[in-house]
């Protein structure tokens, strides 16, 4: 009767296993499926504006794009702080121009060599699509190691590490791109993706249509 209920025991330990692990591979595919929407939308922007305006954002520096973002996060801080805001543009277009502004740095690193100021949407869209996977890639990598821990997290505190990163990268630049222990500048401007994506999830941005 003991090895009776051991074996009920095992059984039951190797469901809860299961289900466990099957709930784990859901909100993966969940998180995975959003994280896609959000991008899709941010890279529809990006063309818009490149067919608009051309790439006029090349004669950036990185140093001038890192400072695009800091004014986008930095207004984002305040709008939280405040409660409110005197100029009529919602926070998640702020989310969205760092995810672009971060993947301009990207690319503008992926195009150091090349001299040209004005490059066709075809050219760049590769370049977008591979920092973009990439970025996806780093972001499933940390999930499998810290689970989906960002979905407890505040938007509010998401912005703070956003502005941390922005903190970090500013020193690089100062040191002229080198670190002894620390990430690259790459590796920041991804997470300072892969937060913007999160705090635009928890806004619901993906589940508008592309328009």
């Amino acid at each position: 009767m003991y090895i009776f209920g051991e074996i009920i025991y095992l059984r039951s330990e190797k469901t809860e296993v299961i289900r466990e692990a099957l709930n784990k591979n859901i909100l993966e595919t969940k998180t995975s499926n959003e994280y896609k929407q959000v991008i899709a939308r941010c890279k529809d922007l990006f063309r818009k504006k490149t067919l608009d305006y051309g790439t006029a954002w090349r004669i950036l520096r990185l140093p001038s794009i890192t400072d695009q973002i800091f004014i986008k996060a930095q207004r984002i801080r305040s709008i939280q702080e405040k409660g409110s805001q005197k100029v009529n543009d919602p926070i998640v277009d702020e989310f969205i121009g760092i995810i672009n502004y971060c993947l301009i740095a990207l690319i503008q690193i992926s195009l150091k060599e090349d001299e040209r100021m004005e490059i066709p949407f075809g050219e760049l869209e590769p370049l977008y699509d591979q920092w973009a996977a990439d970025t996806k890639a780093l972001l499933e990598n940390k999930n499998h190691d810290y689970g989906e821990a960002w979905r407890d997290m505040r938007v509010s505190s998401m912005t703070d590490i956003i502005l941390m990163k922005l903190f970090r990268v500013k020193q690089i630049e100062d040191n002229a791109g080198k670190t002894i222990v620390s990430e690259g500048i790459e590796a920041n401007y991804q997470d300072m993706i892969n937060y913007s994506v999160f705090c635009l999830i928890k806004l619901g941005y993906h589940e508008g249509e592309l328009k």
